[in-house]
């Protein structure tokens, strides 16, 4: 006699996403994997007296998101301070950051305004000045002064690249701020800190461990909200892996992690024996990750060309020390990303590098394409936004994956981001979806948390300004599930419903291929991990 399931999916449009994707009306779950797949009035025989059954009234049901790139830590914070990714100005920034610091001094029993304020940062997160009313200027000491003359003042630009700083931050950090990555004006500090300064900056205002706890728990509750079972978290904090662990340890982690560790804790990792795919269904070791170059929105991603507003940014101030046109920087220089790649691979990790110019995308391919079996280590190559078509042919031969963005295409439009750094032609060839599934790369979608949201991805992925950068509904969905999964090696497991595999699925409000244009406006429904339900809409 065939034991009854544990919960039973019915009445509903149920897309594996296997190749070719199948669709059931039931799905029938029992200890947290799924046993059956087929008709309504077929799988009924499985419903018994303790069956839990999920009506879905004709709602779409699609594997669980898994975000193959984002930062929990960040995103906690960013839920749990100013968030500036709605302002349009500088002034709407200041005024958020001006609520957060009486929201702050209130919460510690001080007036903000008076020197008895708490010794406390303010923060705020997510500001992009590309997108303002007429473009705008990163903030600056001068701006953020405005905000508290008596408190450290920190705003991070949506890409983290970017730190701006009041003038009580500069001085906090002064000794620990590397001059190369400070902009200066007159010989003073503007206030902006990028790459290896913002990180000095990351690092000052982390969370403890009780912190650490609230922040992931707050992250993980946001995340299955939009449909998402699991993640790639980029880490560089230990203090993160360890609340995971003690997370999943007590039963309260309701979403799967897959840990990438930042390069520095490599020699720790190995002696520990945390090799790649250690862990359990919850919580397991994944990369490596390094970077090579910055970002395009600070200008420090790595190109061929220059950028097009390179003698002056944004701000008026000089790129580069010498006035010329700027092709952004190296984070990691090529010799010593080889060597963090050869010690990594040989070590048996696989390896996650960050590259977003074409310039940063050679380096790290050709020290990726040096390794012993880049296709079984399924190393990866994360953004990778102006990829050429050689860079892509060489990647699907050598099986490296690529790790990309499509809620990137935010900024793909005329008059965009990508526009106001790089121009129309390199607009236009930026994340090409199209040509990294025709070059036959594994390619697998992850946010940057920016923002977290696989259906804003898959919007922008499905509505892309040219033919090149988009993909079709099924594709889209594709790459932030079984595209994700294998990218963890994960394919066996997750990414798709099928019989076997762990009943990681999410419920949509609406079907994505009956409105493809308006995709970002879908609603979840119902998340589940494990056949068990974590998220249901009221």
């Amino acid at each position: 006699m065939t034991a009854a399931a544990d919960r039973l999916v019915t009445n509903a449009e149920i897309h594996t996403l296997s190749d070719p994707d199948t669709v059931f009306e039931a799905m029938a779950i029992r200890d947290g994997e799924i046993v059956r797949l087929g008709d309504a009035f077929e799988l009924e025989f499985l419903n018994g007296v303790e069956t839990d059954v999920i009506d879905c009234g004709g709602r779409v049901v699609l594997p669980g998101f898994i975000d193959a790139h984002t930062h929990m830590e960040q995103l906690g914070q960013h839920l749990v301070h100013a968030d500036l990714s709605a302002a349009t100005s500088a002034d709407d920034c200041l005024e958020l950051l001006a609520a957060e610091a009486d929201r702050t001094a209130n919460a510690a029993g001080a007036d903000a305004d008076t020197d008895e304020s708490p010794d406390d940062w303010i923060i705020g997160f997510g500001y992009d000045e590309s997108a303002w009313d007429g473009h705008g200027h990163r903030l600056t000491r001068v701006d953020l002064d405005a905000v508290s003359e008596t408190r450290p003042v920190a705003a991070l630009r949506v890409d983290l690249h970017t730190v701006s700083l009041n003038s009580v931050a500069l001085e906090r950090l002064d000794d620990d701020l590397p001059d190369s990555d400070l902009a200066y004006e007159d010989g003073e500090p503007v206030g902006i800190a990028v790459e290896d300064a913002a990180e000095v900056v990351r690092r000052e205002v982390a969370a403890d461990r009780e912190q650490m706890r609230d922040l992931l728990s707050a992250a993980a509750e946001y995340a299955l909200e939009r449909g998402v079972t699991g993640v790639h978290d980029k880490v560089r904090s230990d203090t993160s892996p360890r609340v995971y662990r003690e997370l999943a340890a007590a039963g309260e982690l309701p979403i799967r992690v897959r840990i990438d560790y930042w390069s520095d804790y490599l020699e720790a990792l190995s002696k520990a024996g945390l090799v790649t795919n250690a862990g359990n269904g919850r919580v397991q070791t994944g990369a490596i990750k390094s970077f090579s170059d910055g970002s395009i929105g600070s200008r420090t991603a790595k190109l061929r060309e220059p950028y097009i507003d390179a003698n002056t940014d944004a701000d008026g101030n000089s790129n580069s020390d010498d006035g010329e046109p700027t092709t952004g920087q190296w984070v990691v220089d090529p010799t010593e990303l080889s060597t963090i790649v050869d010690q990594a691979d040989n070590a048996g990790y696989q390896l996650s590098v960050h590259a977003i110019g074409d310039e940063a995308i050679e380096e790290t391919l050709s020290a990726l394409e040096d390794t012993a079996n880049p296709a079984e280590s399924r190393h990866r190559i994360e953004h990778a936004e102006l990829v050429t078509d050689d860079q892509l042919e060489r990647m699907a031969d050598a099986g490296i994956v690529a790790s990309m963005q499509p809620n990137f295409h935010r900024w793909a439009d005329e008059g965009g981001l990508y526009d106001q750094r790089l121009g129309r032609e390199r607009r236009e060839q930026s994340n090409p979806l199209g040509r990294v599934l025709e070059a036959g790369v594994p390619l697998a979608f992850g946010s940057d948390g920016m923002p977290l949201g696989p259906l804003f991805g898959v919007h922008h992925a499905v509505n892309a300004p040219s033919e090149d950068q988009r993909l079709s509904v099924t594709e889209a969905l594709r790459a932030y599930t079984r595209g994700a999964a294998y990218a963890g090696f994960d394919e066996d497991r997750l990414g798709t419903l099928e019989v076997g595999k762990r009943a990681d699925f999410v419920v949509l409000e609406t079907s994505p291929w009956d409105q493809p244009e308006r995709i970002e406006d879908i609603d979840v429904a119902l998340t589940a991990v494990d056949g068990e339900v974590v998220f249901e809409r009221e």
